[in-house]
């Protein structure tokens, strides 16, 4: 017996700011349990309070992304033998309310719950093998999580109603055609893609800005459109009396790059230019004779 056994989900932080969660049970697949989803909303948590941590990347240890609930999980709730602690537990939907982005490598089986968890993320890179599949219909239980509100807004209502009502399996390749992934990585360049989109994120982009236009984009779903422009207009009054307003414009303009600082991290001061001297009334009168 293992003394001290893997966590369910390792996380490395790289230089440029980005926290690597590894859905970590690789002989199982990865498929979730009450285990790994304690501490897959602990990490978020520690991640949205750390201002090192500027982007995430998810992604799951060896040929899988994950599959979906442990299948002893399934047969043990279906029982009634033990139940699953919903109501005990926060929704599944971390990744949304997470003020920093998100981008999923979705490396393999990417099903149920993974499904779902891979929706949550802001931006999704798959490789062509990949099999998607919401996989509801098939175990007698309905789209969870909110994800019939979810796809049908990713790629349409009659690709969502097809995925939801048949559970039916699709590739990588399909899911780019439908919209439900951004791009295509062959498999070993999968993860080194993600980490370099979300270092540039970390990088270049302004965390306080990208929390900003992450809570556009949730909220403005339910929002008219002359709703979105004038709560736009409210959020960019804000954002210019913030110190990244001032530190995008003057690193454009000095052709560096930014310095921003983390979310919750105090910024540096900008330097006030020192004032041009005025010449003292003697001197001045002295220059115009």
């Amino acid at each position: 017996m293992t003394e001290n056994p893997a966590p369910e989900i390792l996380t490395d932080l790289t230089d440029d700011g980005v926290m690597l969660l590894t859905l970590n049970r690789p002989e199982r697949h990865n498929a979730w349990t009450l285990e790994m989803e304690l501490l897959y909303n602990e990490l978020f948590d520690r991640a949205e309070h750390d201002p090192r941590v500027r982007a995430v990347v998810l992604t799951g240890a060896g040929r899988s992304f994950c599959p979906g609930m442990d299948m002893s999980v399934l047969d043990a709730a279906s029982s009634g033998a033990r139940p699953w602690p919903t109501d005990r537990l926060p929704p599944r939907t971390r990744p949304m309310s997470f003020p920093k982005p998100v981008v999923a490598a979705v490396n393999g089986a990417c099903a149920g719950i993974g499904f779902n968890q891979a929706l949550m993320c802001d931006i999704r890179f798959a490789v062509p093998h990949a099999k998607f599949a919401a996989a509801f219909s098939a175990r007698g239980l309905v789209a969870e999580d909110g994800v019939s509100w979810i796809l049908p807004r990713l790629i349409g209502y009659g690709n969502a109603a097809d995925l939801l009502l048949s559970s039916r399996r699709i590739t990588g390749t399909e899911a780019l055609a439908m919209g439900l992934v951004n791009r295509l990585v062959e498999p070993q360049d999968l993860l080194p893609t993600a980490l370099a989109y979300a270092g540039e994120l970390a990088r270049s982009a302004s965390p306080y800005a990208m929390s900003l236009i992450k809570r556009q984009l949730a909220d403005d779903q339910a929002r008219t459109f002359t709703e979105s422009r004038e709560n736009a207009a409210a959020l960019l009054a804000t954002a210019k009396r913030a110190p990244d307003y001032r530190e995008g414009v003057r690193s454009f303009i000095e052709r560096r790059p930014p310095e921003f600082a983390g979310l919750g991290e105090t910024p540096a001061p900008t330097p006030t230019p020192a004032p041009t001297p005025t010449p003292a009334p003697a001197l001045a009168q002295e220059a115009s004779s």
